[in-house]
């Protein structure tokens, strides 16, 4: 049965974090944007950014040593701590630049330490790790559609104090919901063992998983070319020819999309799920291609609803594929190596896709970004390991201590 008591509590914690962090992204760049211009939202997101990719290893390796749960549940109170203070300091005042840098990097430290335990904790929750992990991207995508609106209006009516004290609150219900669980998992190193040596450890196992680092180097590059550019310059080119509602629309496309994703992946098992996820993913080009040939709203809508579909579909794929093929001693620390490649490219190809575009124009980089994103889509198809993974099947072992562990 998937809504098992620790499933619930899961559940809600991951849709209250995600409603949360998506309101947080709207807060920044209005709050702070209103008060130190684009170039203080800038800086602040790239502060939050920069001590996750530093410790996110760690993070994985944190989370071997003394589990998952106890490690996201102090990260947890961590940001409950950082973002109550921005909100205190936004109720009584103007906050001062270096706080709101400071509280957006121990936000982002505590982020990496929640970030690598969310893979190894669905198998512990759910016996049927596709099915849990679809469910919780259907619940993810209607929060992140409903928490920017949410801080908009809170923002507009009443300041930003109540936007980031509502983010903060939104992390206190998930460490409620964490500390709910009934789980018999212990870490899974021996902790007299030198970190270092679990770091080298998780970067063996990353590397001899062709089938992990094939996929993680097609992401760098779509990082750069792909997803880095995707936003900035669809945000400038649609607001400028079709309006910034026309923009706000296809952003709400993108995360319906999200949603049929998600309820696809619900009834969907493939044989090869990477090789169906890799075929599905050739539709997330849709998006900047129609960008590019400045597409009417209508077909602009539909590509982004295509776009978030695929996109949906894929994370859950790859989600299941790395929980059930990576043993559960090594599955925080490979997720922490995975979410370092999958995510460390972006800001790189934010920062350089203003340069670029100007020297060759936006509408020819995002074709550039078509051709690369199907190019890698094919690359991943072509590639055996990654072709060839088959859908992992829980032994009577692993499907007895999936019963025991959700007690």
């Amino acid at each position: 049965m998937l809504w098992s008591r620790n499933f619930v509590c899961f559940f809600v914690a991951r849709a209250v974090s995600a409603f949360g962090d998506a309101m947080l992204v709207v807060a920044a760049a209005l709050a702070i944007g209103e008060i130190y211009g684009a170039t203080g939202v800038g800086i602040v997101l790239a502060a939050w950014m920069v001590p996750f990719l530093g410790c996110i290893l760690f993070g994985g390796v944190l989370a071997d040593r003394i589990g998952a749960r106890p490690l996201m549940f102090g990260a947890d109170l961590t940001r409950l701590l950082a973002q109550g203070t921005v909100a205190v300091a936004f109720f009584v005042g103007t906050p001062a630049l270096w706080l709101l840098l400071g509280c957006s990097a121990v936000s982002g430290c505590a982020a990496a330490m929640f970030q690598p335990g969310v893979n190894s904790m669905v198998p512990l929750v759910a016996g049927d790790a596709q099915r849990a992990n679809a469910t919780i991207r259907v619940a993810n995508s209607v929060a992140e559609l409903l928490g920017p609106a949410t801080a908009g209006v809170l923002f507009g009516f009443l300041g930003a104090g109540p936007v980031y004290a509502v983010d903060a609150a939104t992390f206190a219900v998930s460490a409620v919901c964490l500390a709910g669980l009934r789980l018999d998992a212990k870490p899974v190193v021996d902790r007299s063992a030198s970190p270092w040596r679990d770091l080298v450890e998780g970067w063996r196992a990353f590397r001899e998983r062709t089938w992990i680092w094939s996929v993680i180097l097609v992401w760098v590059v779509y990082g750069i070319m792909l997803f880095g550019p995707l936003i900035p310059l669809g945000a400038v080119l649609v607001s400028e020819r079709l309006g910034a509602p026309a923009y706000g629309w296809m952003q709400s496309a993108v995360g319906a999309g999200t949603v049929l994703g998600g309820l696809a992946a619900l009834r969907l098992k493939p044989a090869h799920p990477l090789a169906v996820g890799a075929a599905v993913m050739l539709g997330y080009a849709l998006l900047p291609l129609a960008i590019a040939l400045h597409a009417a709203l209508v077909p602009l809508l539909a590509a982004a609803a295509v776009n978030g579909a695929a996109w949906a579909f894929w994370s859950i794929m790859w989600q299941t594929s790395v929980q059930t093929h990576v043993p559960p001693k090594l599955l925080n620390r490979v997720t922490a190596y995975e979410v370092l490649g999958s995510d460390g490219s972006l800001p790189v190809g934010q920062a350089l896709c203003g340069p670029v575009a100007g020297a060759v124009g936006p509408e020819r980089l995002l074709l550039g970004s078509v051709a690369v994103g199907v190019g890698g889509c094919v690359a991943l198809l072509l590639t055996p390991a990654v072709r060839k993974l088959s859908l992992a099947r829980p032994s009577p072992e692993e499907k007895s201590t999936s019963l025991t562990g959700a007690r």
